[in-house]
């Protein structure tokens, strides 16, 4: 059984602003499995943005960790990431939306292996 997805944000943000990055939730979504989105602005007008990794991804060895995948390779304008995130609230209404500020990118998520 997977970690609860508001216990998994409150951890997630209490490790950013253990080493002093400043983390928000934006967007509250469903309390048990809604699907976590990670912005990371860089403080200079772009941003990393982290979807949740495809089901695909996950195998019987750890079925219950939380994968990310980024969806861009490089930082883009924040105004292209607020614009993924409008559409994919649109499409998945339980989803959250968790906002970092790190102007060295750092987001402590585990990357799914491609």
């Amino acid at each position: 059984m997977r970690l609860k997805t508001n216990i998994w944000v409150a951890a997630y943000l209490r490790r950013c602003q253990g080493v002093g990055i400043f983390g928000a939730i934006r967007r509250r979504g469903a309390e048990e499995a809604g699907a976590v989105f990670v912005k990371v602005a860089l403080m200079d007008g772009s941003a990393l943005l982290f979807t949740p990794a495809p089901q695909t991804v996950y195998d019987d060895v750890r079925p219950i960790d939380r994968f990310f995948v980024p969806v861009w390779s490089q930082p883009v304008p924040e105004a292209s990431v607020e614009e993924r995130l409008a559409k994919e609230i649109r499409f998945d209404p339980d989803a959250w939306i968790i906002e970092a500020e790190d102007k060295e990118g750092r987001h402590f998520l585990d990357l799914a292996r491609s």
